[in-house]
Protein backbone atom coordinates (compact mmCIF):
# COMPACT_ATOMS: atom_id res chain seq x y z
CA UNK A 1 0.00 0.00 0.00
CA UNK A 2 3.19 2.12 0.81
CA UNK A 3 2.92 3.16 -3.25
CA UNK A 4 -0.15 4.97 -3.06
CA UNK A 5 0.61 6.99 -0.01
CA UNK A 6 0.17 9.93 -1.47
CA UNK A 7 -3.25 9.32 -2.83
CA UNK A 8 -3.71 7.88 0.53
CA UNK A 9 -2.66 10.93 2.14
CA UNK A 10 -5.06 13.46 0.08
CA UNK A 11 -7.50 11.27 0.26
CA UNK A 12 -7.37 10.72 4.38
CA UNK A 13 -6.81 14.81 4.55
CA UNK A 14 -9.85 15.22 2.11
CA UNK A 15 -12.08 13.60 4.29
CA UNK A 16 -10.46 13.77 7.56
CA UNK A 17 -9.91 9.86 7.98
CA UNK A 18 -7.06 8.18 9.53
CA UNK A 19 -4.23 7.37 6.11
CA UNK A 20 -3.92 3.71 8.31
CA UNK A 21 -7.85 3.12 8.41
CA UNK A 22 -8.14 3.42 4.25
CA UNK A 23 -4.40 1.01 3.38
CA UNK A 24 -6.23 -1.34 5.60
CA UNK A 25 -9.60 -1.42 3.66
CA UNK A 26 -7.38 -1.03 0.65
CA UNK A 27 -4.98 -4.52 1.56
CA UNK A 28 -8.08 -6.27 2.80
CA UNK A 29 -10.10 -5.49 -0.43
CA UNK A 30 -7.52 -5.71 -3.23
CA UNK A 31 -4.17 -6.20 -1.92
CA UNK A 32 -3.05 -3.25 -3.72
CA UNK A 33 -3.79 -4.18 -7.17
CA UNK A 34 -5.31 -1.24 -8.71
CA UNK A 35 -6.81 -3.86 -11.39
CA UNK A 36 -8.58 -6.16 -8.79
CA UNK A 37 -12.18 -7.00 -9.95
CA UNK A 38 -13.90 -9.23 -7.56
CA UNK A 39 -16.96 -12.32 -8.71
CA UNK A 40 -19.13 -9.42 -7.58
CA UNK A 41 -17.76 -6.67 -10.37
CA UNK A 42 -16.01 -4.64 -7.48
CA UNK A 43 -13.78 -3.04 -9.28
CA UNK A 44 -10.15 -1.69 -8.44
CA UNK A 45 -8.08 -0.71 -4.97
CA UNK A 46 -11.08 -0.23 -2.58
CA UNK A 47 -13.12 -2.69 -4.54
CA UNK A 48 -15.49 0.05 -6.07
CA UNK A 49 -18.95 -1.38 -7.71
CA UNK A 50 -19.42 0.70 -10.49
CA UNK A 51 -22.69 2.17 -8.99
CA UNK A 52 -21.15 3.43 -6.26
CA UNK A 53 -18.10 5.05 -8.45
CA UNK A 54 -21.18 6.76 -10.77
CA UNK A 55 -22.70 7.54 -7.23
CA UNK A 56 -19.34 9.13 -6.23
CA UNK A 57 -18.34 10.25 -9.81
CA UNK A 58 -14.94 8.59 -9.69
CA UNK A 59 -13.42 6.61 -12.60
CA UNK A 60 -12.66 2.72 -10.72
CA UNK A 61 -10.39 1.75 -12.89
CA UNK A 62 -8.26 5.15 -11.68
CA UNK A 63 -5.82 4.64 -8.62
CA UNK A 64 -6.34 8.06 -7.55
CA UNK A 65 -10.07 8.43 -7.80
CA UNK A 66 -10.53 4.95 -6.69
CA UNK A 67 -9.19 5.67 -3.49
CA UNK A 68 -10.83 8.92 -3.38
CA UNK A 69 -13.71 7.14 -4.28
CA UNK A 70 -13.38 4.31 -1.82
CA UNK A 71 -12.33 6.98 0.83
CA UNK A 72 -15.18 9.55 1.10
CA UNK A 73 -17.86 6.45 0.54
CA UNK A 74 -16.02 4.76 4.12
CA UNK A 75 -16.28 8.25 5.32
CA UNK A 76 -20.35 8.30 4.48
CA UNK A 77 -20.52 4.72 6.19
CA UNK A 78 -19.33 6.08 9.48
CA UNK A 79 -21.28 9.39 9.54
CA UNK A 80 -24.04 6.95 8.96
CA UNK A 81 -23.22 4.41 11.57
CA UNK A 82 -21.30 5.83 13.75
CA UNK A 83 -18.66 3.00 14.62
CA UNK A 84 -16.06 1.30 12.77
CA UNK A 85 -17.43 -2.21 13.29
CA UNK A 86 -21.12 -1.70 10.89
CA UNK A 87 -19.13 1.25 8.81
CA UNK A 88 -17.03 -1.90 7.57
CA UNK A 89 -19.97 -4.12 7.75
CA UNK A 90 -21.79 -1.93 5.23
CA UNK A 91 -18.55 -1.08 3.22
CA UNK A 92 -18.22 -4.94 3.09
CA UNK A 93 -22.26 -6.30 2.91
CA UNK A 94 -23.64 -2.59 1.66
CA UNK A 95 -25.84 -0.46 4.35
CA UNK A 96 -28.99 -2.31 4.32
CA UNK A 97 -27.32 -5.36 5.52
CA UNK A 98 -25.86 -3.28 8.48
CA UNK A 99 -29.84 -1.64 8.29
CA UNK A 100 -31.41 -4.92 8.82
CA UNK A 101 -28.72 -6.38 10.86
CA UNK A 102 -28.19 -9.51 8.48
CA UNK A 103 -24.33 -8.57 8.34
CA UNK A 104 -23.51 -10.73 11.25
CA UNK A 105 -24.60 -14.00 10.03
CA UNK A 106 -22.33 -13.19 6.47
CA UNK A 107 -18.80 -14.59 7.33
CA UNK A 108 -17.13 -12.72 4.78
CA UNK A 109 -18.30 -9.52 6.69
CA UNK A 110 -17.80 -10.88 9.70
CA UNK A 111 -13.86 -11.90 8.80
CA UNK A 112 -13.84 -8.49 7.02
CA UNK A 113 -15.14 -6.78 10.42
CA UNK A 114 -12.27 -8.34 12.43
CA UNK A 115 -9.28 -8.29 10.02
CA UNK A 116 -9.20 -4.45 9.01
CA UNK A 117 -8.76 -2.83 12.65
CA UNK A 118 -6.01 -5.83 12.93
CA UNK A 119 -4.09 -4.10 9.39
CA UNK A 120 -5.37 -0.67 10.76
CA UNK A 121 -2.92 -0.83 13.37
CA UNK A 122 -0.22 -2.00 11.18
CA UNK A 123 -0.47 0.86 9.30
CA UNK A 124 -0.27 3.16 12.01
CA UNK A 125 2.82 1.80 12.91
CA UNK A 126 4.02 2.78 9.31
CA UNK A 127 2.71 5.58 8.98
CA UNK A 128 4.50 6.70 12.64
CA UNK A 129 7.48 5.28 11.40
CA UNK A 130 7.51 6.85 8.16
CA UNK A 131 6.21 10.48 9.21
CA UNK A 132 7.95 11.75 6.09
CA UNK A 133 5.10 10.80 3.95
CA UNK A 134 2.86 14.18 4.91
CA UNK A 135 5.83 15.79 4.13
CA UNK A 136 5.78 14.66 0.61
CA UNK A 137 2.75 14.92 -0.72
Amino acid sequence: MLRWHKEIEASAKKYALDPALIAAVIEQESGGDPNSVSPVGALGLMQLMPSTAKLLNVDPYDPAQNIEGGTHYLQMQLKEFGNLSEALAAYNAGPGNVENRTWAKIPETLNYVQKVPILINKYERIWNANRFFSSST
